[in-house]
């Protein structure tokens, strides 16, 4: 493994705790139309699985509004999008830390740009971020590789000088498969049917600050 020069991170549950708007969203739609709202501890796990997902767990994926149900959610979602959405507990100290020892950092989501780029700029994040790549910047998306590639041309840097973090198996695959060491975020949306330890992550961390003593074993 060469010097790690840039760490890419992938958006919901990892970089930025964005279930509670998510989840607000979600019990917006079911309230809309009469059903009941779900508690937050059910919501989160699915959160990093994006707003199908979502409406799958409040409605079922064969209900004949789906549809209707999920652009609801999209939309009251994109007008709230940072109402209660903050950084993890440490993430702006390691962001801080990064940019301090010139190792840059980007996105790397599936998120749609559409909904990628108010949430970064809301969150004060666009300018300092080396690279953005949402869901539908390439034609591929995650657990393929070809984003993570794309950002790491955006960063400037070779696949093996990049870290990527995220809190899902496609996360790891995606970063296992574009040549990077790949970390899990344990503090994010980790459902307890999931089992990280077998998703073939190079390691595993707790706080975003565990991130920093990696870097450094390398560098």
């Amino acid at each position: 493994m060469k010097k790690i020069k840039t760490v890419l991170f992938d958006l919901d549950g990892t970089l930025a705790d964005t279930a509670p708007d998510l989840a607000n969203a979600l019990n917006y739609v079911l309230e809309k139309h009469n059903y009941a709202p779900l508690p937050y501890e059910k919501i989160r796990p699915i959160v990093s699985h994006g707003g199908m997902a979502l409406v799958t767990l409040g409605f079922g994926a064969d209900h004949p509004e789906f549809d209707t149900f999920y652009k609801e959610l999209l939309d009251h979602y994109l007008n709230n999008i940072a109402n209660e959405t903050t950084l993890f507990p440490g993430m702006d100290e390691l962001l801080l830390n990064l940019e301090r020892n010139k190792i840059s950092w980007g996105v790397v989501t599936n998120k749609p740009a559409w909904l990628t780029d108010p949430l970064m700029e809301a969150l004060n994040l666009t300018s300092r971020a080396v690279a953005i790549v949402s869901g539908d910047t390439l034609e591929e998306r995650k657990p393929h590789p070809a984003p993570l590639l794309h950002a790491c041309h955006q960063a400037g840097c070779k696949a093996e000088e990049c870290i990527y973090v995220g809190d899902a198996e496609r996360d790891i695959e995606a970063g296992n498969r574009a040549g990077m060491l790949s970390l899990v975020a344990l503090f994010g949306y980790i459902a307890d049917s999931d089992t990280p330890d077998t998703w073939g992550a190079h390691s595993s961390i707790s706080t975003p600050q565990a991130i920093i003593p990696i870097i450094q074993s390398f560098n």
